[in-house]
């Protein structure tokens, strides 16, 4: 019984036809290609012509059995290792070690228009005090 070129694991329907469009039509035919000719069909690599290569001739050289295959899976990537969970901190108690202590930056100086406006809020704000000041002294008059 032949197998099929979607037997290989990590080759699905879409694989199959850009392979059978150049020439791998069994697998026989991609067991005993080079890494080099299958890296040249486009979306294969040297990298994953040789674990095709690799995975094909295992399939070859596999017992054949009378059970059923097991069920194709998609080979899955590694992940990395969980990170470490940090203790819960209530805001505002500690400092966080990832902040970095501010920089303090050099001032600009401000353009004229923006002293000028400066000391306008400044004069208000004596005029106000000196209107409470006023204010004051007239209600002990009374």
């Amino acid at each position: 019984m032949s197998k099929a070129i979607t037997d290989i694991p990590g080759i699905g329907s879409s694989s199959a036809g850009i392979l059978a469009q150049n020439g791998y039509r069994t697998v026989q035919e991609i067991a005993e290609t080079t890494a080099e000719k299958l890296g040249a069909v486009p979306g294969f690599g040297t990298i994953r012509a040789t674990r095709v290569i690799k995975l094909a001739n295992e399939l070859l050289t596999a017992p054949v059995t009378d059970t059923l295959a097991p069920a194709k899976t998609r080979a899955r990537p590694e992940r990395a290792a969980p990170r470490s969970v940090q203790p819960a901190v209530a805001v505002g108690t500690e400092k966080q070690e990832s902040e970095k202590p501010k920089k303090d930056k050099p001032k600009k100086e401000k353009s004229k228009k923006d002293r000028k406006k400066d000391n306008k809020k400044d004069k208000s704000k004596k005029a106000k005090k000196k209107n409470r000041k006023k204010d004051r002294k007239k209600g002990k008059k009374k």
